[in-house]
């Protein structure tokens, strides 16, 4: 087809059988792939797989998402698609988040829900999980639906249950983390539980982690270990949770995203020696993006006038909120700085530092006078942050 429509373009003819497809040209094709898809799907809907308009006209999707996941499913009639649909909806699942569970795993729409579903929701049912959390947690992690009950997701739940020592909080860390069903714990996770623990950490610390983020774990343990011991060699101690928190945060990135990191710090003038000081001080420096760690630096020294070497000492500083903390506070600060409100030893970072109740009351309600405009001032910059 191609050929023969180079062939009339190279010749000059201008007729158009009616037999001929619509000239690419005249679609917009070059120009937009979506509105050639639209095209193809609303114009061919007697030839194309029955999968496409059924993920279409019943959950939503638009004609690229269809095609793509139509590569996943095949099915020429509804009834089991349909049955699919309506169990989830009748177990508490809502339209988007059956949309979003079938576009991730496609697949599903193709399973008998009553014997493969099934079991595995009320498994957690039976563990006091209600309804609504079930959903999410499904629809968060797909893929457990794709999992053996009886070899794996029955297993990993009793290993967790055996490491805290708990059924709640084995209970609260599912639904913090619910794909860590998904893998094989006792290859990946017990591990790195082993390797935190030979290298001195408190089983308190560990089990905490395990509850509050079980996704720290989720890391090949060769990795893990040089991960552990480089933290060990920057002098952080294994006995404290900063520690844990140091692990967490190299784990979470690749060497290049933490070179790229320490090269946004150099740039505002701090050594490799400095960077590491203010990473030790608070782990969470190095977790923000390269924007953000760049806005930051921006406000703080050049619209605030903060002292880079200060923010050296006060790293934390990064991890607070640009637009509801940093921004909002700092309009304040002006107007106290332009009145001559604030006392000469005061303290730039205490003031972004420290809580919402204590910054009202310390700087804001205190001055009966100004109390209005600066509340107004606050109030509306956080509102425009939402």
């Amino acid at each position: 087809m191609f050929n023969c429509l180079c062939k009339t373009i190279l010749n000059g003819e201008k007729r158009i059988t009616s037999r001929s497809p619509t000239p690419l040209h005249k679609l917009g094709f070059l120009q937009n792939l979506s509105l050639y898809l639209n095209y193809y799907v609303s114009s061919t809907s007697s030839q194309q797989p029955f999968a496409v308009s059924y993920l279409i006209n019943s959950l939503g999707f638009t004609p690229e998402v269809a095609l793509s996941a139509s590569k996943y499913v095949h099915f020429e009639t509804p009834e089991k698609a349909d049955a699919v649909v309506k169990f989830l909806k009748n177990h508490g699942f809502s339209q988007t988040q059956i949309s979003n569970l079938v576009r991730r795993r496609p697949v599903l729409l193709k399973y008998n829900p009553e014997k493969t579903l099934l079991p595995k929701m009320e498994f957690f049912s039976s563990k006091g999980i209600p309804s609504p959390d079930i959903a999410k947690m499904f629809t968060g992690a797909p893929d457990l639906f794709l999992r053996s009950l009886e070899k794996q997701i029955i297993p990993s739940f009793n290993l967790f249950k055996s490491l805290l020592q708990s059924e709640d909080k084995t209970l609260q860390a599912i639904q913090r983390c619910s794909n860590m069903f998904t893998y094989h714990l006792d290859t990946n996770v017990v591990p790195n539980i082993n390797t935190l623990s030979e290298s001195g950490m408190p089983k308190s610390i560990i089990i905490s982690i395990l509850k509050i983020q079980p996704s720290a774990f989720r890391v090949n343990p060769v990795l893990f270990r040089e991960i552990v011991e480089e933290v060990k060699e920057m002098g952080f101690n294994p006995w404290t949770m900063m520690f844990a928190k140091a692990v967490h945060v190299m784990r979470s990135m690749t060497k290049s995203t933490w070179e790229r990191k320490l090269n946004v710090y150099k740039k505002w003038g701090w050594t490799e020696d400095e960077v590491s000081m203010a990473f030790r001080s608070h782990p969470w420096c190095m977790a923000v993006s390269e924007e953000k760690l760049t806005r930051v630096m921006d406000f703080l020294v050049n619209k605030m006038g903060m002292e880079s070497s200060l923010i050296k000492k006060r790293s934390i500083l990064f991890s607070l909120s640009l637009e509801k903390r940093l921004i909002p506070r700092g309009l304040v600060l002006q107007v106290l700085l332009s009145k001559g409100l604030v006392k000469k030893n005061f303290k730039m970072h205490a003031y972004f530092q420290c809580p919402e109740n204590a910054f009202l009351q310390k700087f804001v309600m205190i001055h009966e006078e100004e109390a209005s405009e600066l509340l107004k001032l606050y109030k509306g910059s956080l509102d425009s942050s939402k």
